[in-house]
């Protein structure tokens, strides 16, 4: 029986966690949850779950969950994020936080020998370096759970050495063929409006303007030790074919099947085995793609945050952390709907032309970077 903790249990990625560890509840145990503010749903998920313990974002809501569930831990703020991480009766943790805030919690879970399933790409963008080295200091497992990079993992099977080039796939987003004068007038109900993903606000907007494609092509380099010019995004908009690996012999191995999360995260949970999901999951159809799988070049000249995620991940050092706490401040006005769509990656060029790079950061360091980049932003707007 694998003893999982999930970080951010409320969110997508995390409902669909407990979704197969309810379908496989003979191989798995919900060692703790966490949310920040939606209590009201996590206290259904203990109730049908029974974790060790729980972590909240707000003290009054710990209060509250305390005095409701008396046999649980219960844990509030980042350090509660931490201890949950780094409990005892665990055995891997599923990092499904949204932003920065994973990253204190993944080196803690690191640093006290859990496996890792990975969601929060953010994490490895600002701290890769000093993320991996944990992982292989204490030897442990960190297992890809975005459906991007679990394919590679899958289509890899170790054999990092032989690659010529992974094949990075996108979807496109809702604005795939948009010009930029196109992008300035583009709403908040279109960008939201995924044509094959269903996923979190922040990360459909990151979607929509190609950023999340920049951040993954940062994991990758981290997650499989490549430099960047062997990770290749390939815009791919049925959203099939989830990534692949072209090897040394030029043979191109990659993973298909129909969109759903709950593949990748099942493969996570009980690597190197695989799970039974034709219950859950539905087959895919090749007849159904009689019209094809069509594959394009993205489109660099509209969407311009690729090309800084690449320039950003080459430079190193701070530029990584400052162009995703930026982005994450820029989506987040986007979403209250301060700024323009197209102001996001307007302002986010000015703002990495702008920055002097800091070396060698710890995790102090990434995290006051961080901080001083998002409170510049918002003042800036």
């Amino acid at each position: 029986m694998k003893k999982i903790s999930i970080l951010g249990s409320t969110g997508s990625i995390g409902r669909q966690a407990l979704d197969v560890i309810e379908k496989n509840e003979d191989k798995f145990k919900v060692s703790a949850l966490s949310c920040a503010e939606s209590v009201e749903l996590l206290c259904r998920q203990i109730e049908k779950f029974h974790p060790y313990a729980v972590a909240v974002k707000n003290e009054s809501d710990a209060k509250m969950l305390s005095e409701k569930y008396k046999g649980i831990e219960v844990f509030h703020g980042n350090e509660g994020l931490v201890a949950i991480a780094s409990m005892q009766d665990c055995d891997m943790v599923l990092n499904s936080l949204m932003g920065m805030r994973g990253l204190a919690p993944t080196l803690a879970a690191v640093e006290n020998g859990k496996d890792i399933a990975f969601a929060n790409k953010e994490t490895l963008v600002a701290g890769g370096e000093i993320v991996m080295a944990a992982v292989k200091r204490k030897n442990v497992r960190l297992l890809p759970v975005d459906s991007e990079h679990s394919a590679i993992f899958q289509s890899l099977q170790g054999k990092q050495n032989e690659i010529k080039r992974i094949i990075l796939t996108a979807s496109g987003g809702p604005f795939r063929g948009y010009s930029l004068e196109q992008l300035e007038n583009v709403t908040l109900k279109q960008a939201l409006d995924h044509p094959n993903w269903s996923m979190g606000s922040k990360i459909t907007i990151d979607s929509a303007t190609l950023m999340n494609k920049g951040l993954e092509v940062i994991e990758a380099k981290w997650l499989f030790d490549v430099p960047f010019d062997k990770v290749e995004v390939v815009v791919h908009p049925q959203s099939v074919l989830h990534s692949a690996v072209e090897y040394m012999d030029s043979s191109v191995i990659g993973q298909m099947g129909n969109p759903d999360m709950r593949i990748p995260i099942a493969y996570a949970f009980s690597y190197p085995e695989r799970l039974d999901m034709s219950s859950a999951v539905e087959s895919l159809d090749f007849f159904s793609l009689k019209e094809g799988m069509s594959f394009y070049p993205p489109d660099r000249d509209v969407f311009k945050t690729l090309d800084m995620a690449y320039e950003a991940g080459k430079r190193g050092g701070s530029y990584p952390v400052v162009m995703n706490g930026a982005n994450e401040v820029l989506v987040d006005m986007f979403l209250k709907g301060m700024i323009r769509f197209i102001d996001i990656q307007n302002m986010l060029m000015k703002i990495m032309e702008d920055h002097s790079p800091k070396y060698g950061l710890d995790l102090e360091g990434i995290l006051e970077e961080d901080r001083k980049i998002r409170e510049y932003v918002r003042k800036m707007i």
